[in-house]
C-alpha cells in the first residue's frame, strides 16, 4: 500500500472521530436538550443532508477541476469556521444554520478522499476503498465511545472536541499535496476519450446503483435518529448507546479476517456481495422488532455490522470501475450525493413514521424498503449490457 494512501487513512480516522462526536447524538441533543420533536429533529438533519448533497457534487466537481488537495483545504477551513460557530452558539435556532453549513463543507471532503484513493493507488481496486472504509469505522469505534463519556459531563464539550479534531485533520491534509490530484489528467482525457464521455451508459448505471444506495442509507440512518431516541425511551443509557457504535467500528476492523475469504472467492461479483449484505441488514432490523434491552440491541448491531461490510465498501469500488478517465471526482461525488439523499430522507420519514405509527411498524416498513433496494442493486448493470 503506498505511503500516500496511509496518510489518507490517518486523515479519515481523525475526520471520522471528530464527526462521530456529533452525528450519533444529534437527535438525542435536539430531542432531549433543545426540546424538539423527532420530526423537527428529522427536518434539521434533512437540511444538514441536503447541504451535504450540494457539497458532495461541488466537491467532486472541484476535484476534477482543482484537485483533491485544494478542495479539501478550502472545505476544511470552512468546516472549522462552522464548528467554531457551533461551539459558541448551539442553541435554537442557531443549531440549524451551523449544522447545515458543516453538512455542506464536510460533504465536499468525502468524494475527494475516495477519488484520491483511486488516483493514489489505481491498481489497489477494492482494497484501497476498503482501507478508507475501515479507517472510517476505526473512527466510529472511538468517537461515539468518547462522545458518550463527554456528553455525560456536558454537551458543550462535544462541540469543542469536534472542533479540535477537525483542526488536527486540517494539519494532516497538508500531506495530500503530493498525491496525484486528478485534475491534471482530466483535460487531455476529456478530449482523447470524448466518445467515452459522451456515452452515458456508465452514468445511467451509476444512477440506478445510487437509488439502491440511497434507500439503504435512508434505512441505516435510523440507527442515529429514531432508534437512538427510542433507546433513551426504553431505558438504555447514553453510554450504552454510544457503546453500540464502538462495537460497530471495532467489529468492522476485527471482522475482516472472517469475511475476506468470501470476498476473495466472490472476486468482482459485486452484486452478490451487495445483495448478501442487504439480506443481513433485513435480519438485523427483524431482531429490532422484539428488542427490549441493551443485549438485543447489541445483537442487532453486530448483525448490521456484518451486513455493511459487504455493502458500503463495494459501492464506491463499483463506481471507480464505472468512471471514465478524468471523471473519478464527479462520479464519486454523485454516488456520495445518493448516500446523502438517503440521510436526508431517512430522518424525516423515520421520525414521522415513529411518531404516527410507533417503532414496531417503522421497523417492518424499513425491512420492506431494504427488500426494495435489492432491485436497483441487481439491475444497475443493464445500461452497460445495452452498450455492448
Amino acid at each position: 500500500m503506498p505511503k500516500s494512501v496511509w496518510f489518507l487513512i490517518i486523515g479519515m480516522v481523525v475526520n471520522t472521530v471528530g464527526n462521530s462526536f456529533l452525528w450519533p447524538l444529534n437527535t438525542i441533543y435536539m430531542h432531549e436538550e433543545l426540546g424538539q420533536s423527532l420530526s423537527t429533529a428529522g427536518l434539521v438533519l434533512m437540511a444538514n443532508a441536503a447541504a451535504g448533497v450540494v457539497g458532495n457534487l461541488l466537491g467532486g466537481f472541484l476535484f476534477d477541476r482543482l484537485g483533491g488537495f485544494r478542495t479539501i483545504m478550502v472545505a476544511s477551513i470552512l468546516t472549522i469556521i462552522g464548528l467554531a460557530g457551533l461551539t459558541i452558539w448551539h442553541g435554537w435556532p442557531h443549531y440549524i444554520w451551523f449544522l447545515a453549513l458543516i453538512g455542506f463543507t464536510g460533504g465536499m471532503i468525502f468524494p475527494c478522499m475516495f477519488a484520491m484513493v483511486g488516483t493514489a493507488w489505481p491498481e489497489g481496486g477494492r482494497r484501497g476503498f476498503n482501507a478508507i472504509y475501515l479507517a472510517q469505522n476505526l473512527g466510529v469505534a472511538f468517537g461515539p465511545a468518547l462522545a458518550g463519556v463527554i456528553a455525560n459531563y456536558s454537551f458543550d464539550y462535544i462541540f469543542i472536541a469536534n472542533l479540535m479534531m477537525y483542526i488536527v485533520f486540517f494539519a494532516i491534509a497538508f500531506s495530500y499535496k503530493t498525491i496525484p490530484q486528478g485534475y491534471g489528467i482530466a483535460p487531455s482525457n476529456v478530449i482523447s476519450e470524448g466518445k467515452q464521455i459522451k456515452d452515458k451508459s456508465s452514468l445511467y448505471a451509476l444512477c440506478i446503483l445510487g437509488i439502491g444506495y440511497m434507500l439503504g442509507w435512508a434505512v441505516y440512518t435510523q440507527w442515529t435518529t429514531t432508534i437512538s431516541a427510542y433507546t433513551q425511551e426504553i431505558g438504555i443509557s447514553l453510554n450504552q448507546y454510544s457503546l453500540l457504535w464502538t462495537v460497530n467500528g471495532l467489529l468492522i476492523v476485527a471482522g475482516q479476517p472472517l469475511i475476506n475469504p468470501l470476498i476473495k472467492r466472490l472476486g468482482d461479483r459485486y452484486q452478490i456481495m451487495i445483495v448478501t449484505g442487504v439480506l443481513i441488514f433485513i435480519l438485523s432490523f427483524y431482531v429490532l422488532t422484539f428488542a427490549e434491552n441493551f443485549r438485543m440491541f447489541l445483537v442487532a448491531m453486530i448483525i448490521l455490522t456484518f451486513g455493511e461490510m459487504f455493502v458500503w465498501p463495494t459501492v464506491p469500488t463499483i463506481v471507480s470501475t464505472l468512471a471514465p478517465p478524468g471523471r473519478d471526482g464527479f462520479y464519486q461525488g454523485l454516488i456520495n450525493s445518493f448516500n446523502t439523499l438517503g440521510k436526508m430522507i431517512g430522518p424525516v420519514a423515520g421520525g414521522l413514521l415513529a411518531e404516527i405509527y410507533g417503532m414496531q411498524f417503522t421497523f417492518y416498513f424499513l425491512m420492506i424498503i431494504l427488500a426494495v433496494s435489492i432491485i436497483p442493486y441487481s439491475l444497475y448493470h443493464l445500461p452497460l449490457k445495452k452498450k455492448i
